[in-house]
């Protein structure tokens, strides 16, 4: 009878345990790479917090929303500045008042000012003495001229009166040849004085009305002078301007003002205008005359495109609205504002709700639920033009389609989601 040997037996014990782990080691690997090629669980997502809606077909408007604020019309702004070096000695009305055209809202004072005026009326007076002097001078030259004139009218009249007896005389034989000569050259002579003093007359006559002319003129320039000094004085007692209410007060008592300086500002309430801040992105289709709504927070105002900024300021454009019909109450200049253009109306077109992503004439993946609303798998969709609330489908959805509009960006890494 054959013995076995001890150490056959341990060998076969290893090679069975070698085999053993060698196939487990197969399944495991096996188990492994079947559960690696299954796809993950869709994640599930609460419908409470998300934003649905269905894809519609019909007639969509076109608009941009913007904010912005009432301020006054231009014509109706009256900034009131410093006309001269001052002083604040007094304010009489705070910012807000409702105040007439003449109403005074603060004194200043300037002493050069003062002593100017005064000096500028003294000048006036000067220069007025002066033309008064002129004038009896000029004209006192202008009476000697015609006194002898006058003298020389009389002595050619005498003249021509003796030369005309003369020869009569001549003919009778009475009076020399040489006698009539000399009486005829005398009178040739004083016709010749004669002729001379009235153009000395003429040319001294030109000669007043220019002498007093340019001291008329010196007068007027006194007096253009004086009225500017007084201006400026009156300028210290500083008035609205126009009917309103006094919006800014930009200075205090006691302060120092340089000639320029902004003091105040008063504007007419009842005539404002709205500054809309629209984005750079969405202001492309904005034209003059477009209809658009104001929203005050206390009522709603209809408007046209007034006024279009051609640059752009902190990504935005501003866009002026004319404001059409009665203010509702509380409206003043810096009020808040919201604003809507209407830019068109598109007709027969697919659209939803604007989505929280994508921007318009693109192309986005989307989550359409599913017809029993347990799901949702993304697809993409094709975006056309954009409005403030709603968003044109080009093409990916259809009528009656629902879909997520809320942002599903934590939810890229998946195309399926299930709704609880």
């Amino acid at each position: 009878m054959d013995i076995v040997r001890e150490d056959s037996v341990k060998i076969k014990r290893r090679r069975k345990r070698i085999i053993l782990g060698v196939l487990a080691l197969v399944v495991v690997l096996g188990i492994t790479l079947g559960i690696s090629r299954l796809k993950p669980a869709a994640p599930s997502v609460e419908v409470s917090g998300l934003w649905p809606d269905a894809v519609k077909r019909g007639s969509m408007l076109r608009q941009v929303h913007g904010l912005g604020s009432l301020v006054p019309i231009p014509e109706d702004i009256r900034l009131i500045p410093a006309e001269t070096d001052v002083r604040v000695e007094r304010i009489l009305v705070l910012p807000g008042t409702h105040v007439e055209a003449d109403k005074i809202i603060m004194e200043l004072s300037n002493p050069q000012v003062e002593q100017e005026a005064v000096d500028a009326d003294l000048q006036l007076k000067s220069a007025e003495a002066q033309y008064q002097n002129t004038k009896v001078k000029v004209n006192s030259d202008l009476l000697n001229y015609q006194a002898d004139a006058a003298t020389v009218d009389s002595d050619y009249d005498d003249a021509r009166t003796t030369a005309d007896a003369n020869k009569e005389l001549v003919k009778i034989g009475v009076l020399s040849d040489q006698a009539l000569k000399s009486s005829a050259g005398k009178e040739k002579a004083l016709a010749t004085r004669q002729r001379i003093a009235q153009e000395r007359i003429a040319i001294n006559t030109k000669a007043v009305e220019t002498e007093l002319a340019v001291q008329q003129a010196r007068i007027d320039q006194m007096r253009a002078l004086g009225q500017l000094k007084h201006r400026q004085l009156d300028a210290m007692k500083v008035r609205a301007g126009i009917p309103g209410v006094l919006q800014e007060l930009d200075v205090q008592v006691g302060q120092r003002a340089v000639q320029g300086t902004i003091l105040a500002k008063v504007v007419q309430p009842e005539n404002l205008k709205a500054e809309l801040k629209i984005p750079e992105t969405q202001a492309k289709d904005i034209l003059d005359g477009q209809r658009a709504e104001v929203d005050t927070h206390n009522g709603i105002i209809q408007g046209t495109v007034s006024r279009i900024d051609p640059s752009v300021a902190n990504g935005t454009v501003t866009v002026d609205v004319k404001l059409e019909g009665e203010m509702p109450k509380g409206a003043r200049p810096d009020l808040s504002v919201d604003g809507t253009i209407t830019l068109e109306s598109l007709t027969n077109v697919l659209y939803v709700g604007r989505p929280a992503f994508g921007q318009e004439k693109s192309t986005v993946k989307m989550f359409k639920i599913d017809p029993d609303g347990k799901g949702a798998t993304r697809v993409p969709v094709e975006l056309g033009r954009s409005s403030v609330s709603t968003m044109e489908i080009v093409r990916g959805l259809k009528e009656g389609d629902r879909v997520i509009l809320s942002d599903m960006s934590r939810y890229d890494a998946v195309d399926r989601i299930r709704l609880e």
